[in-house]
């Protein structure tokens, strides 16, 4: 199969779909890898490197998309990418349709494959290929929280960790899943308070006993928002529906509970946020301010941090994205992790909770292969 590697365009997005060592790999199970150059400048890989992985360097993401059979990103496509799919080819990478009617039309209207990383399952039902950007982006959460709560950007100007003699930052985590614990070990790390809310109990159950009383834990409620939004000098934004757009947890009458200047940072922005107030925002220009409330939205935060993420992604997505290079579309048909992965297929919307969200028809994925 050709695979091909077009250079990330969404703003301040410096990782790439396959790493130098990734292309060996695929190399080595007798694929074709197009990729275009300078595709791994944001981690450093020139394309001497790409070249001696066995890589073809090709001048543009036309060629790319031209004559790949699959094509590896890491970010949804964006408009000028969508309209060089076809029918026939395999897209993989990370798309969060549900709250992006544009892109899903996209899609459908380019009659390609699609299969995003964020709705692989693996033998237990997890995701184990937003897994890896989730740690980044719950790591990277709380130095978010605290760049915002500077007092250049609007913030209250409280130091995360406090110093001896005035107390640390109280922050709240909506979420105990990857990206809320991983901010929390980030948070307690840096000596903030820390609060986790999450719905299920037996997970609150396992936090209480991995964090041994550094943080505390509550029952998700409205009431319990609330109560402790109003509380918090930063809230960490972590929930997740697999492939559904994110509740909306924090409304704009909730905001006037909090005090001034404090922050809110939607790390679920990607699936359309958790705060009633969230729209995107880019590395370029993270934060907005609405009604005194300091708010970080990055789309693409793990972006910041390329050389991590990009290894972090490529040790995940490799034995699926070699999986469809080897067997192409009967790899979805016989993996149920691939399978679940499949979200728009010739013109058909295959996963349900996309469909439901932007009020379109679907079918299964089975029923759409055929």
């Amino acid at each position: 199969m050709r695979v091909g590697v077009p250079t990330e365009i969404k703003t301040h997005e410096y990782r790439v779909g396959l790493t130098p060592g990734a292309v060996r790999e695929y190399v080595a199970h007798g694929h074709k890898v197009l990729v275009q150059s300078g595709a791994g400048a944001g981690i450093h890989a020139d394309d001497g490197v790409y070249r001696a992985a066995g890589a073809e360097i090709v001048p543009d993401a036309k060629t790319v998309f031209a004559n790949a059979d699959m094509v590896v990103k890491v970010k949804e496509p964006q408009p000028v990418e969508w309209a060089q799919l076809r029918e026939g080819q395999i897209l993989f990478t990370y798309l969060h349709l549900a709250p992006d009617p544009e892109q899903t039309k996209g899609l459908i209207a380019s009659g390609c494959t699609a299969v995003a990383y964020e709705t692989v399952t693996d033998a237990n039902g997890a995701l184990p290929l937003l897994a890896p950007m989730s740690e980044v982006a719950g790591r990277l959460s709380i130095e978010a929280a605290g760049d915002a709560l500077r007092r250049f950007h609007g913030g209250s100007g409280v130091l995360l960790g406090g110093v001896p003699g005035v107390p640390p930052a109280r922050i709240v985590i909506l979420g105990g899943g990857v990206v809320g614990t991983q901010a929390a070990r980030v948070a307690v790390g840096v000596g903030a308070d820390v609060t986790i809310l999450d719905r299920s109990l037996p997970r609150l159950r396992q936090l209480d006993d991995m964090f041994q009383g550094r943080v505390r834990t509550r029952f998700s409620s409205l009431e319990s928002i609330d109560q402790e939004i109003s509380a918090a000098d930063a809230v960490i934004g972590a929930v997740l529906v697999p492939g559904a757009a994110a509740p909306k947890l924090v409304t704009r009458a909730m905001l006037g509970h909090m005090k001034p200047g404090s922050a809110l940072v939607d790390v679920a922005i990607d699936q359309g946020g958790c705060f009633e107030t969230s729209h995107p925002t880019t590395h370029a220009e993270p934060i907005f301010i609405v009604d005194s409330i300091v708010h970080y939205c990055v789309a693409n935060m793990p972006g910041a941090v390329p050389q991590t993420s990009s290894h972090a992604l490529n040790n995940a997505t490799l034995p699926y994205g070699l999986l469809l290079a080897d067997k192409g579309l009967d790899a979805i048909r016989s993996n149920p992790g691939l399978l679940a992965g499949l979200n728009v297929h010739r013109g058909i919307v295959t996963y349900k909770a996309v469909a439901e969200n932007l009020g379109i028809a679907w079918k299964s994925g089975l029923e759409a292969l055929g």
